[in-house]
């Protein structure tokens, strides 16, 4: 499949539009002139795009749960609590996993199960199943503004339904619903299957209608190194921008290390801005998502609240402009409403109390500094493998391993690069693979991993990186060995 960094033609895309929207019959009901109609009508107050740029004018961090079943009155039950009893800010629907797989005809039988047994026996909302009319008394039920939070490879459908379905923000993308999520989709697939999404959502933005896009930015959130998120954001932020979409929220998910952490967040957006810029996409607003920590958590509720309390303190002091929340239940699987709203005031708390305090410190600029060299070397490699064309270079870069996720179940990842935390829990790499970092870049890396085994008294090792994949849920940040 060809695929390049270009807009798709006006003639191309509407021929892939009939394609798209037949292939469920809820797809049917979209009609765009109606549908752009009906996003305008819907107040400032429930748009999410115009909510995060308030925020980022105003210095504050705006708080996001994750949420989703699969019946109708259920869900709008769930999103009224979280937002009443949760004091969110925005708020999503989470779609369950037969639609992230296309799998309508499985997600049709799940919601008549969920509806005779009296209880979710799916793990999401399934919005095209449910289609636009069902969606839009989802997004009317609520005063903030809803989000569509899923993991699917091909979107095209679920896009089509949720926009038109009055829901203001869409996340996901080429690299970060691929790598992370699939194992034998290849990349120029899912990235011409997203160019398709930026490209609806331009072509709202034309009428009218700003939507804003969401790159997920954890990628299989286990000892992620913000370089490699960075660079994945970045890319995609720059394939939306080229299909018209004018309002991205790039994100990062918290590795544990408080410096690391507020420079990742700190630097996403000023890197993110530094490459739109260079290609000439200079009206495009960016703003930043904390992803709480997303690795394993420990089962004890106390326990679980200090974790969720951590990442609330450093999107806090980053000043990310919003946080993708957690909830003590993260170890047992999915939560009750309750225990969804806990974690939300959880966050709330901190966040307030820490909303005119700042951080600054030579460790922090020295890391910063850190990111951005590393996220230049891997970003600059994906813009000359594809001969200025990000779009050919992010699919040769991932084959080659010059862009590598770690622990990712593509096939098409090259999966050589593996990474562990430093002495003060930071993540650095232990096997640089083929990324393409300087000599300089790859011995500070070797270096403050010595440091660590030094201290522990062991060799630097691939059982680093099993000790630290665990211990958080083990109430540390670095894998210490046991004497």
């Amino acid at each position: 499949m060809e695929i390049q960094n270009k807009r798709i033609p006006e003639g191309e895309f509407q021929k892939m539009r009939q394609e798209v929207l037949a292939t469920w019959p809820t797809g049917k009901d979209v009609n765009i002139e109606e549908a752009v109609a009906y996003q305008k009508s819907i107040p400032e107050s429930r748009r999410f795009g115009q909510k995060l740029l308030d925020a980022k004018r105003d210095g504050r961090t705006l708080i996001q749960p994750r949420a989703g079943v699969p019946v109708v009155e259920e869900h709008i039950k769930l999103l009224q609590y979280l937002e009443k009893y949760g004091e969110a800010d925005l708020l999503p629907s989470t779609i369950d996993s037969y639609t992230r797989q296309n799998r309508y005809e499985d997600a049709e039988n799940g919601i008549a199960a969920s509806i005779k047994e009296g209880r979710a026996l799916m793990n999401g909302f399934p919005a095209v199943n449910h289609g636009i009319a069902k969606c839009r008394q989802v997004t009317e039920s609520v005063g903030l503004p809803v989000q569509v939070r899923h993991g699917t490879p091909d979107a095209r459908l679920l896009a089509e339904i949720t926009i038109a379905g009055g829901f203001t923000s869409y996340e996901g993308g080429g690299i970060s619903y691929n790598l992370p999520y699939c194992k034998n989709v290849p990349m120029e697939r899912t990235i011409r299957d997203w160019q398709y999404v930026d490209r609806l959502t331009g072509m709202y933005e034309e009428m009218g209608v700003s939507i804003n896009r969401e790159p997920y930015g954890p990628l299989t959130g286990t000892l992620v190194p913000p370089c490699i998120s960075h660079a994945a954001a970045i890319i995609e932020a720059l394939l939306a921008a080229e299909q018209g979409v004018k309002n991205i929220t790039v994100g990062y998910g918290q590795c544990g290390n408080l410096v690391q952490d507020i420079a990742a967040i700190r630097t996403l957006e000023e890197l993110t801005d530094e490459y739109l810029q260079k290609f000439g996409y200079n009206d495009v607003d960016v703003t930043t998502v904390l992803h709480q920590w997303m690795g394993g958590f420990p089962a004890d509720e106390a326990k679980a609240f200090g974790v969720i309390s951590s990442g609330s303190l450093i999107a806090a002091l980053s000043k990310a402009t919003k946080v993708i929340v957690k909830t003590p239940h993260e170890a047992v699987g999915i939560p009750t409403m309750e225990a969804n709203a806990e974690g939300l005031r959880c966050t709330k708390q901190v966040v307030n109390m820490l909303a005119e305090q700042t951080f600054q410190s030579a460790s922090l600029e020295e890391e910063k500094e850190i990111i951005r060299l590393e996220t230049r070397c891997i970003v600059d490699k994906c813009i000359e493998l594809g001969n200025g064309d990000v779009a050919v270079g992010v699919c040769r870069a991932v084959e080659c391993g010059a862009l590598d996720v770690p622990f990712a179940p593509c096939r098409y990842n090259a999966g050589l690069m593996l990474p562990c935390r430093d002495n003060d829990g930071a993540i650095r790499i232990l096997n640089t693979g083929n990324l393409p970092f300087t000599k300089e870049l790859k011995d500070l890396h070797a270096a403050k991993i010595a440091e660590r085994a030094a201290a522990e008294n062991r060799k630097p090792s691939f059982q680093m990186v099993i000790d630290d994949v665990y211990a958080i849920g083990k109430g540390r940040l670095v894998g210490r060995p046991r004497y």
